[in-house]
């Protein structure tokens, strides 16, 4: 059963596009914290469980503020903003039991242990669809709920690595790890697609079902053309630096005061930058005035990478950012700093404030938006079990000496 309408009620958040969805989440770090937070800004109403003795390890990570010796993490806060947090012991029997009576009031399970951590703990999928038919139950992991790699300890590394992606990246001479957890990311936005899908299923039929998602896969799918070019034509993929490998002119150049991203490869945006820059002559050079003849290699570097460089070298990343406006693909290579401070990104409010322990993070907002709205502006992120009586004397409806005995035993 999903949970009844009294029990859902007490936790439902007042608005967002999930209202009244429940979700268990026992999750930490990143991909499963980040699933649920995509889940939690669009108004479910997201459990965050953590062991008593062991919470997230997040809740120190930098940048983090120390004050008289709480600890407040600006990483935890933006990934666990709009939660609700209580502490229980699943290694305990009351704990599983106690569990199992939320699994019964809730719609959504959200774990990213190891696969078979919760079967060894007696929880594991079929355990909670005995428990609750329609409990939709996500699981992230390195290398997913089957094949011979599943038990493989992963990070977001690991991904980036076995999916493919570290090898076409950064250059020939050395392939780099994309500078961010994009495993991780990749995952947990995956895993928030999957599960969305999976409880409109449960809704339509009563009967959830298990959402398994990878960060190999995740990152494996990121990889653009690399795989079909190699099905197909039996190449290799081999990183092209800050370029392409087959659109020119499309990559990183240099300006006055930095670098910019310029990507005017198509007939239409060439002529627009022609014009723009003043060789409007160069349009109908018989020799670069199509998008093949420009992407031929040797004419590339002789007749138009020069051009560009120099068109792109006579002006500062503001100027050339002016200058185009929306008449062609160019783009300033923008610092952390002048992002935060862009007019645009500030329009789109994807820097918001999150508060966690008294202390306020501008933390990333949400790039999902709904015409009615998310709700990760001014959002709290929770300490540890600070919703305990929340969720289970008032949700749950626990008796005040069952509530005081699972405490005492610090099962909760």
């Amino acid at each position: 059963m999903i949970g009844t309408a009294e029990t859902t009620a007490l936790l439902a958040r007042s608005s967002g596009a999930l209202r009244g969805v429940t979700v268990l989440d026992l999750t930490r770090v990143v991909a499963g914290p980040y699933c649920t937070m995509i889940l939690a800004d669009m108004g479910a109403t997201v459990i965050k469980i953590e062991n008593p003795g062991e919470p997230d390890l997040t809740r120190e990570f930098p940048p983090a503020r120390n004050d008289a010796g709480t600890v407040s993490s600006g990483f935890f806060a933006q990934y666990n903003r709009n939660k609700l947090a209580v502490r229980l012991d699943l290694k305990q029997p009351e704990g599983k039991a106690l569990f199992l009576e939320m699994v019964e009031n809730a719609h959504i399970v959200v774990e990213n242990f190891r696969p078979g951590t919760m079967a060894k703990l007696g929880l594991g999928y079929e355990v909670l669809q005995a428990a609750n038919p329609a409990i939709v139950y996500a699981a992230i992991s390195g290398f997913g709920q089957s094949g011979p790699n599943t038990l493989r300890p992963a990070f977001d590394s690991s991904a980036q690595a076995s999916g493919g992606l570290w090898s076409i990246n950064g250059t020939r001479e050395e392939p780099m790890r994309v500078g961010t957890v994009l495993g991780d990311l990749a995952a947990g936005l995956y895993a928030a697609i999957g599960t969305l899908g999976a409880l409109r299923e449960a809704e339509r039929t009563g009967r959830g079902q298990l959402v398994d998602v990878s960060q190999q896969d995740s990152i494996l799918s990121l990889t653009e053309n690399a795989l079909v070019t190699f099905t197909e034509t039996g190449k290799v993929a081999e990183p092209t630096g800050n370029g392409h490998p087959f659109v020119r002119p499309y990559g990183r150049f240099a300006c006055k005061d930095g670098f910019v991203f310029f990507g005017a490869y198509t007939d239409k945006f060439w002529r627009e930058a022609c014009r723009v820059f003043g060789d409007a002559a160069l349009a109908d050079d018989p020799e670069i005035d199509t998008m093949a003849k420009r992407f031929d290699d040797e004419t590339y570097r002789r007749r138009v990478e020069p051009v560009v460089k120099r068109w792109l070298g006579a002006h500062t990343k503001a100027e050339l950012e002016a200058m185009t406006g929306d008449r062609f693909p160019l783009s300033p290579i923008k610092t952390i700093e002048e992002v935060v401070a862009d007019p645009h990104i500030q329009a789109r409010e994807m820097v918001v404030p999150v508060h966690y322990q008294g202390a306020r993070f501008d933390v990333f907002g949400n790039p999902i938006k709904l015409s009615g709205g998310t709700l990760e502006r001014n959002a709290h992120a929770p300490s540890v079990g600070q919703h305990n009586r929340q969720v289970f004397r008032e949700w749950l409806g626990l008796d005040a000496a069952r509530y005081d005995a699972l405490a005492a035993q610090k099962v909760i």
